[in-house]
């Protein structure tokens, strides 16, 4: 008879067993998964799914060239891994928009193929197809993107789950300017899982656009914008992904007052505060209200940790300067565009702040 094997290894095998980041990943829980796919890595350097989703989260914290390292150390350890193919996606695309120049084309088209690889390897892979639909709708002609094959990836996920699959169908319409195809794909959505974040902020996100303002016109937009945060807020209170969304649309619709107070409201229960604490950064620099209380409650989200999904450091810097700028302290400002920028050196907002200053 063979001899048992160590019991350091039966637990990392059975953790290894265990480890499902999907979930908390769709749901947003990006410094949950990158401690819980540390600590897997930590009993198996070898874990590959491990290393994927610690890139993944890494991505949404806008840490990219990490992300990316740890994309290609799961892929060298499992080369067709539909969640190493998907997180190094996420990184390259990541870093071809930060980059903006020639090579960008090739990054992207690089991460088109990496989902493509992805939910062919994997077709239970929900958010590939999303990112896969998203892409091909804001990729046509070149890259080979259109409406009908970014349609086609909605009707895929559909397949997995109906409420996402509806919830892409809308971004997907609301991005080609078809508002009247969209809204319905929402609100089917929306009825089924009305306290949903990701679908609260889908829907949000797509009727605060640009594209949905030229199809219904910027005063139904705001009027529309207003009404529906204030329905949709009762059902995600404590959610603080979907809370920002709800201020976001508030702040688009001409209520900052009440985002503010909102955001301020939802802050004691809120499953994720430094998410509130840089939304009332952002209503504070946009909006010109409350700013040495929006200053406190960006640095709070600055001392860390702040989860995944807000832009990271740099947003927050970068809101910093916006507010400095208006209260008159031009040094203090120029000081946080800068280092928004060594955090992101292509965010585009802190360059545009630091010409202003200049």
């Amino acid at each position: 008879m063979l001899p048992a094997p160590p019991a350091h290894l039966l637990i990392a095998a059975n953790q290894g067993a265990r480890f499902a980041p999907r979930q908390d990943l769709d749901a947003g829980r990006f410094l949950k998964t990158l401690g819980d796919a540390e600590a897997q890595l930590k009993a198996n350097p070898g874990n590959a799914l491990a290393w994927a989703a610690k890139a993944q989260a890494l991505v949404a914290m806008v840490r990219l060239p990490e992300a990316l390292q740890a994309a290609r150390k799961s892929l060298a350890l499992s080369p067709g891994l539909a969640d190493g193919l998907l997180a190094r996606a996420l990184a390259q695309a990541g870093l071809a928009i930060q980059a903006r120049n020639l090579g960008s084309l090739a990054g992207v088209g690089r991460s088109m193929d990496d989902l493509r690889a992805a939910v062919q390897a994997d077709p239970s892979l929900a958010s590939a197809w999303e990112t896969l639909g998203i892409g091909y709708q804001q990729l046509p002609g070149l890259l080979g993107g259109s409406t009908r094959k970014a349609l086609e990836c909605a009707d895929r996920l559909d397949q997995l789950d109906r409420v996402r699959g509806e919830a892409l169908r809308g971004t997907i319409l609301a991005m080609a300017g078809r508002w009247g195809e969209a809204s319905p794909a929402f609100h089917g959505a929306l009825a089924a899982r009305p306290g949903d974040p990701n679908v609260v902020l889908a829907y949000l996100d797509a009727l605060g656009s640009r594209d949905t303002r030229k199809a219904i016109g910027d005063a139904a937009q705001k009027t529309l914008l207003s009404a529906e945060a204030r329905r949709l807020l009762p059902a995600v209170r404590g959610r603080a992904r979907a809370v920002c969304a709800v201020c976001d649309a508030l702040l688009d619709g001409g209520q900052a007052e009440e985002a503010w107070r909102d955001a301020a409201e939802a802050l004691p229960g809120a499953d994720a505060p430094s998410l509130l604490w840089l939304q009332l950064g952002k209503i504070a620099a946009r909006a010109g209200l409350h700013p040495e209380q929006g200053l406190g409650y960006l640095d709070q989200a600055l001392k860390g940790p702040m989860e995944g999904g807000t832009g990271g450091p740099a947003s927050a810097h970068w809101r910093k300067g916006q507010i400095l700028q208006g209260l008159g302290r031009k040094g203090e400002a120029r000081a946080e565009a800068e280092a928004a920028l060594r955090s992101d050196p292509g965010h585009s907002g802190a360059s545009r702040l630091l010409k202003d200053l200049s």
